[in-house]
């Protein structure tokens, strides 16, 4: 059963539409990759998703609701995390100061607690710099520690926009090393990469979008091999 489901979503900003009628679902448990060339619409669907633009056709069911015109903090409270793209971490606030604020909607101490621990435990490093100011850390701290605030409030699914982003080979591998692991741990994972075929490699399945519409969909295995895909969206040399 979809946890996710967009059906034909339009959307865009302005007068400029980006999405052409979008459909693509996450089941439950999955990873599901989004891939496509720089202006394919790809983050905006996960800003339509999370209600920071505004839809313009279609519909967005999320584990029985509809996300059309819900506020991003009720969105969040139905358990769907979200990790923006380029390290949006608070600079001057150390690094437990940003891991509490992404339980803020909860008021249950002991459910904080619980959350910190968990995630210090998939994230030990955040955990040796819990009074780090995290505007004094690497970048690729920086985004380890995004990472790891949306799972605070313990949420149903995790959306991932470009996390990959500006970091080294090394930190890459750590990367999708920790996003395999947040699936292990529960959470349902889709993430847009332009890292594409590393991140088909550990999806269940992917989408491919095109100037804002479904182009191609499928295992993520199948469309590593897909020679059409491999040529147009992974530099013909995915494995």
């Amino acid at each position: 059963m979809a946890l996710l489901e967009l059906r034909d979503v339009e959307a865009g900003y302005g007068s400029l539409q980006i999405l052409h009628g979008v459909s693509l679902h996450v089941n439950e448990g999955e990873v599901v990759a989004v891939i496509g060339p720089n202006g394919a619409g790809k983050s905006t669907t996960f800003k339509v998703i999370m209600g920071l633009i505004a839809y313009r056709g279609g519909d967005i069911v999320f584990d029985g609701h509809t996300l059309v015109d819900q506020r991003p903090n009720r969105i969040l409270g139905l358990g769907l995390g979200y990790v923006p793209q380029g390290r949006v971490v608070f600079s001057q606030m150390t690094v437990r100061e940003n891991l509490d604020i992404g339980a803020y909607l909860e008021r249950d101490p002991a459910k904080i607690k619980a959350s910190m621990e968990w995630v210090v435990a998939l994230f030990p490093r955040l955990g040796e710099r819990k009074r780090q100011l995290a505007g004094s850390m690497s970048g690729g701290a920086q985004q380890m520690l995004a990472m790891g605030r949306a799972p605070m409030m313990r949420p149903k699914m995790l959306m991932l926009d470009e996390p990959s982003l500006g970091l080294s080979p090394r930190l890459v591998d750590e990367l999708f090393d920790k996003t395999v692991e947040l699936a292990r741990a529960g959470l349902t994972v889709m993430l847009v990469e332009q890292n594409a075929a590393r991140a088909l490699e550990i999806s269940d399945r992917g989408y491919v979008l095109e100037l804002g519409r479904n182009r191609f969909e499928g295992t993520g295995r199948a469309l590593l091999e897909n020679p059409e895909v491999r040529t147009m969206y992974l530099g013909g040399g995915a494995r």
